[in-house]
């Protein structure tokens, strides 16, 4: 049975690389993957600090969905795999919230039975359940000499959550060593980018980020693989706002995992959505790409002769 993929918003949109890398590298890799139909978004983090109901009953709409296909659920954003998870969680463990959650679906024709859906995330699945060495038998380029600081962010190993150690976790330096990438020591994996507090604080968040890129300059990185949407988009997005305000130098690429994991295995920049960076990835990778790194721009209507 195939996996219920939910891409999440931010896939749709800043995102999108995440969302083209990840369909791209599901077959090669053994995840056999379906588009979860009609998926609404999962609420965010944020929701559930001011309406808790709704927003679990926002969250659950999803589950419920995959329930009645009979589909556990792959998502790669790390909000939206935390959400998704946590709403399982206290459906489970809270029988009032979930009497009143699925009063809220049965309006909907839904209902949602606690548990009877599980929520993974690609790199769980692809190290976890796969396993190293079935990763490095899929290896076609190996990513001999590229340095990465393997950065998970603080939502995939928050407690309760079960992914891995959520002081020291190793799921994504195993997956970087199988593809032949060098591993540097990078102590802050886990801690916050600033999330959305870049549209509240602006100047904590940049400070976050500051100390994420710092560490991995400092260790030697060639680039840092993340497995989060938000935190790719700050680290990269805002970099150069770091660099204005604290007189720094950076010029760190920031990928995704399954970026690198589509390097290895020989697939096109294209499909990887390599090229959509701001901090340009080129000179980095080309020398493991078969064909020249780049993206082609969006035909016009005038190019087209129209």
């Amino acid at each position: 049975m195939p996996y219920a993929y939910y891409p999440g918003c931010s896939l749709q949109a800043t995102g999108r690389a995440y969302d083209e890398s990840s369909r791209a590298v599901a077959e090669p890799f053994g995840l056999h993957v379906e588009e979860l139909e009609d998926w609404n978004c999962c609420g965010a983090t944020s929701y559930m600090s001011v309406r808790e109901l709704l927003a679990m009953a926002v969250s659950a709409r999803n589950l419920a969905l995959a329930q009645r296909k009979g589909m556990n659920i792959l998502a790669p954003c790390s909000a939206c795999f935390t959400v998704l998870r946590k709403t399982d969680h206290y459906l489970q463990e809270m029988p009032a919230l979930r009497k009143k959650v699925n009063n809220v679906l049965h309006a909907a024709g839904l209902s949602y039975e606690p548990g009877s859906v599980h929520v993974h995330h690609p790199l769980e699945i692809t190290v976890r359940q796969g396993g190293a060495q079935r990763v490095r038998e899929r290896v076609r380029n190996p990513l001999k000499g590229l340095k990465v600081a393997p950065y998970y962010g603080c939502q995939i190993v928050r407690p309760k959550v079960e992914f891995d150690n959520p002081e020291f976790p190793t799921t994504l330096d195993e997956l970087m060593t199988a593809l032949g990438a060098t591993v540097v020591y990078y102590p802050v994996k886990s801690r916050c980018c600033g999330a959305s507090l870049m549209a509240s604080n602006e100047a904590a968040a940049i400070r976050l980020c500051k100390n994420l890129l710092l560490c991995a300059q400092q260790n030697g990185a060639d680039c840092i693989v993340t497995v989060c949407p938000l935190c790719q988009m700050n680290l990269d997005a805002f970099q150069a706002e770091v660099n204005s305000r604290y007189g720094t130098g950076f010029n760190m690429p920031i990928l995704y995992f399954t970026q690198l994991m589509g390097v290895a295995i020989g697939l096109p920049a294209r499909a990887l959505g390599l090229g959509r960076e701001l901090v340009p990835a080129r000179p980095l990778l080309a020398r493991y790409m078969d064909v020249p790194l780049r993206i082609e721009a969006p035909k016009t209507a005038s190019s087209q002769g129209g």
